[in-house]
């Protein structure tokens, strides 16, 4: 069963949420030190992202899809729970970029590895990666192809967030 219908839906990820659409959608974010995961599954062709500020919940901390293990997780179980099987599902890793110009500590790649670690231990390969380095990013994940548009920003500017001026 196929969810690609004749509309294309356009939705902007804003940092600590999670979204897995019923149809097909594009999927944008803004990302400097934060990192989003887009997870697809192959069968079904239907995927979701998630787009996270920080790398790991603290023990006092209520959980939150601000944080990577959390966010990473919970996109797993929401496919899981749609029907998808590990088997098909395979995930692509974006942002956790570190400019010292604008901070002095490097949460970006702690962000990177939580979600590293969350993916090894779930046993969901990671197809791809555009991570870390000086630049932010804006990317586009079309959840029906898997395909992915980035585009490197030296900074982000207001123009950068959705709805795009």
């Amino acid at each position: 069963m196929s969810n690609k219908d004749n509309s294309v839906h356009n939705y902007f990820i804003q940092p600590g949420y999670i979204y897995l659409p019923v149809s097909q959608t594009k999927i944008s974010a803004v990302l400097g030190s934060s990192a989003a995961v887009a997870i697809y599954d192959k069968s079904k062709k239907t995927g979701g992202m998630t787009h996270f500020l920080y790398p790991e919940k603290l023990d006092t901390d209520k959980p939150r899809a601000i944080y990577g293990d959390v966010s990473t997780l919970t996109l797993i179980k929401m496919l899981l729970a749609k029907g998808s099987k590990k088997k098909y599902l395979e995930a692509q890793l974006f942002g956790g970029a570190f400019n010292s110009k604008y901070s002095s500590e490097d949460i970006g790649k702690s962000n990177i590895l939580s979600a590293r670690k969350i993916l090894e231990r779930e046993n969901i390969p990671l197809a791809s990666e555009d991570t870390g380095g000086e630049k932010g990013r804006k990317i586009i994940f079309d959840t029906y192809t898997n395909e992915i548009v980035i585009l490197k920003v030296d900074k982000l500017r207001q123009s950068d967030w959705y709805p795009y001026s």
